[in-house]
C-alpha cells in the first residue's frame, strides 16, 4: 500500500490551517488517514509548525513518502538531516552519541533562530500598534516553549511609554509658574527684565517638538488597495486611514483614474469604511468586515453566483 506524508486541510475560508498525516495516497486529501503527526499554520509569521519528529523519522524510515510541502517542513524541523546523520551511523564514519549531539546541537539553533523571529514580530505589531493608537496593545502569545521569554520582552516594551506619560506633567506644571513671574518683575523693575520674556516662551516650543510628527499609514492594510494604489493615493496627499475614511468615492475614482487605464475598473466604495474601523482602531471589527470582501469589494450573493454559473 503505498504511503503518504502530506498535508490536510483545515480551518475556515481565508484561513487555511493544515494537518500533517501520514495517509493511503490513494484516499482523497480531507479523506481517511493513518496518523496525525503535526500540524502547520501559515497565517502567522513566521509560519507556526507542530511535528512530532519521533513519528515523522519513523514513518520515514518505513518508506513513507513525503510531498513537496511536506518535505520542505521535514527539512524545516530537521528529520531530513537526522536521517541523513543515522545513516553515517549506519557507515560507522561516526557513533550513536555524536550524531545524538549533532541533532540537538542543531534544534537547539533552530528553535532559537524561530523565537528570534517570533519575538521581531511582536515588535513590529507593538510599533504598529503604538503609531495608531498611541500606546501599546496586549498581543496574545500562542502555547509555545518560548512564551516566557517573549512575555519578559513585551513587558521590558511597554516600560517605556509608561515613563513618558509619567514626566510630561511635571514639564506642563514647571511652564505657568514660570510665566507667572515674569509680568512681576517686568512691572516692578527696568525694561531689561522683558528680554527675558521669549525665553519663557520657549517652553511650548519644547513640547512641540516633544510631540511625534504624524506618520503615514500602511493603507495596503485596506482590502483592496496594493503597493502600487497606495502610491498613487500617498501621492495624491491621502497618506492616513483618516484622510481615507473622510474622502468621496468620486475623489478616490479620480485619483485611480490619474493612475492609468488600469486602475479606472476599482471599486473604491468600501475604502472609507475599512479605513473608519483601522483609524477608530476597531481591527477586529475590520477583519469580519474584510472576511466578507472580495478584493475590496463586496462577495456577490449566492443567487448572482448561481446565476452567472
Amino acid at each position: 500500500m503505498p504511503v503518504k506524508i502530506r498535508l490536510a486541510r483545515r480551518g475556515r475560508r481565508k484561513q487555511p490551517f493544515y494537518h500533517v498525516v501520514v495517509a493511503d495516497a490513494r484516499s482523497p486529501r480531507d479523506g481517511k488517514f493513518i496518523e496525525q503527526i503535526g500540524s502547520y499554520n501559515p497565517m502567522t509569521k513566521p509560519a507556526t509548525i507542530e511535528l512530532d519528529r519521533e513519528k515523522a523519522y519513523d514513518w520515514l524510515m518505513k518508506g513513507a513518502q513525503p510531498t513537496e510541502t511536506a518535505r520542505s517542513i521535514l527539512r524545516f524541523k530537521g528529520v531530513l538531516y537526522k536521517k541523513h546523520l543515522q545513516r553515517g551511523v549506519a557507515k560507522e564514519a561516526m557513533t550513536q552519541e555524536e550524531a545524538d549531539a549533532k541533532f540537538a546541537e542543531y534544534i537547539e539553533v533552530k528553535e532559537a533562530k524561530i523565537a528570534e523571529r517570533f519575538a521581531q514580530t511582536l515588535q513590529e505589531k507593538l510599533d504598529f500598534h503604538k503609531r495608531v493608537n498611541g500606546s501599546p496593545k496586549k498581543i496574545y502569545v500562542e502555547e509555545t516553549a518560548d512564551k516566557a521569554a517573549l512575555t519578559e520582552f513585551q513587558e521590558t516594551t511597554e516600560e517605556a511609554p509608561v515613563a513618558v506619560a509619567e514626566e510630561a506633567p511635571v514639564v506642563a506644571e514647571e511652564a505657568p509658574a514660570v510665566v507667572e513671574e515674569v509680568p512681576a518683575v517686568v512691572a516692578e523693575e527696568a525694561p531689561v527684565a522683558v528680554e527675558e520674556a521669549p525665553v519663557v516662551e520657549e517652553a511650548p516650543v519644547v513640547e512641540e517638538s516633544a510631540t511625534p510628527a504624524v506618520a503615514a499609514d500602511d493603507l495596503t492594510k485596506i482590502e483592496g488597495i496594493g503597493p502600487k494604489v497606495n502610491e498613487l493615493l500617498q501621492a495624491a496627499g491621502v497618506t492616513t486611514f483618516a484622510a481615507l475614511a473622510g474622502a468621496s468615492n468620486e475623489q478616490l475614482k479620480g485619483i485611480l483614474a490619474g493612475g492609468g487605464s488600469r486602475y479606472q475598473m476599482m471599486d473604491p466604495t468600501t475604502w472609507p469604511q475599512q479605513s473608519q474601523l483601522a483609524t477608530d482602531g476597531k481591527w477586529d471589527e475590520l477583519q469580519v468586515l474584510q472576511d466578507k470582501l472580495d478584493g475590496g469589494r463586496p462577495e456577490a450573493p449566492a443567487a448572482d453566483a448561481e446565476t452567472k454559473e
